[in-house]
């Protein structure tokens, strides 16, 4: 813990990126796991109960308490559920339909979406090596996608959606995490999933559109039904994971400027890639590998640089609070 805690606001907030990446791509591994039995809202109900259960019961006394809570944002907060809302359940009616890794790939327009936000709606500065970077990241994303193949779909505007509400979500991000705490943030979040996902349930729970051969629509539509034991430890499970992802990641935006995180999220493609071999048996191609290496290069890449621009700052911040130069040490000051 000393170690993360002793680094710089940028480190931490990398190190927390990095952290939901993982947590995400488990939660998407297990709802596309469960996306043939159970309806999306009634999987993601139970996940939000537990997730916000998590939330309060750890993460808010872990920053301070139930005080924290209190916020002049709370339209802001409202506007970033109901966006984050409607990425994930794009989203997961995406993965019900395609295999994770094209999902994830169409999905990771996202970083860059966010860069040009940061850019556009709060004043952030880009170096032109950063957006290089991102646009290296974007092009193992679009090789990916392979233009003229299954993947231009129908479903493949799903997580296309998810992208652009993704974005959005994460500049309101940057905006009210200037005062508000990550785990007010993630407290808000879970609490408008249960109440979106409780008003679909007592709307669509019954089944009475079910039906649908269409992957994304029968999750949409399917009836809900109790779960099995091994299947409640999951839900609960993707509750943890949910709670872990949604407050890291709120933490590095609050802690990073947006440009920064962004292209740290494409290391989420390679795992969600991981995920679908080792789960569900969806192995890349050669194709799939040049993205997947054409991302992972654009990540370390950002990852080296800003290491280098943190050194370049804290030499030149030491150099500020020096207050005299070696050769001009003036009689008084030398026994202070």
């Amino acid at each position: 813990m000393a170690f993360i805690t002793n680094k710089s606001p940028a480190f931490i907030a990398i190190f927390c990126a990095l952290a939901a990446a993982v947590a995400f791509t488990l939660n998407d591994s297990g709802i596309k796991f469960l996306s043939g039995d159970y309806p999306l809202h009634q999987v993601v109900l139970v996940r939000s109960v537990v997730a916000l259960i998590a939330t309060c019961a750890i993460l808010i006394p872990l920053e301070g308490g139930f005080g924290n809570l209190k916020t002049a944002f709370i339209k802001l907060h409202l506007l970033r559920g109901l966006l984050v809302v409607t990425a994930n359940m794009t989203f997961f009616l995406g993965i019900a339909a395609m295999p994770l890794g094209e999902v994830s790939a169409i999905f990771y327009v996202a970083p860059l979406l966010i860069t040009a936000f940061s850019v556009f709606f709060l004043g952030e500065s880009v170096s032109f090596r950063r957006w290089i970077a991102v646009i290296v990241g974007l092009i193992g994303a679009i090789i990916m996608l392979r233009p003229g193949t299954s993947s231009f779909q129908l479903a493949a505007l799903l997580p296309l959606t998810a992208a652009v509400c993704y974005a959005g979500l994460h500049t309101l991000t940057r905006k009210i995490g200037v005062k508000d705490k990550a785990s007010t943030m993630a407290f808000y979040i879970q609490l408008t999933f249960i109440v979106v996902c409780s008003v679909v349930g007592l709307g669509l729970g019954d089944g009475k559109f079910a039906g649908s051969e269409d992957p994304s629509l029968a999750f949409l539509f399917r009836p809900w039904i109790w779960p099995s034991a091994r299947d409640w430890g999951i839900m609960v499970a993707l509750g943890f994971f949910s709670a872990a992802g949604g407050y890291l990641i709120s933490q590095a935006y609050r802690l990073g400027e947006a440009a920064l995180i962004a292209p740290f999220e494409y290391l989420a493609l390679a795992m969600a890639i991981m995920w679908g071999v080792v789960i569900f048996g969806e192995w890349p191609d050669a194709v799939a590998w040049t993205g997947i290496l054409l991302i992972l290069g654009a990540g370390l890449f950002i990852i080296w640089r800003e290491t280098q621009l943190r050194k370049q700052r804290e030499a030149q911040l030491a150099q500020q609070e020096t207050p005299y130069n070696r050769d001009e040490i003036r009689p008084t000051q030398r026994h202070r």
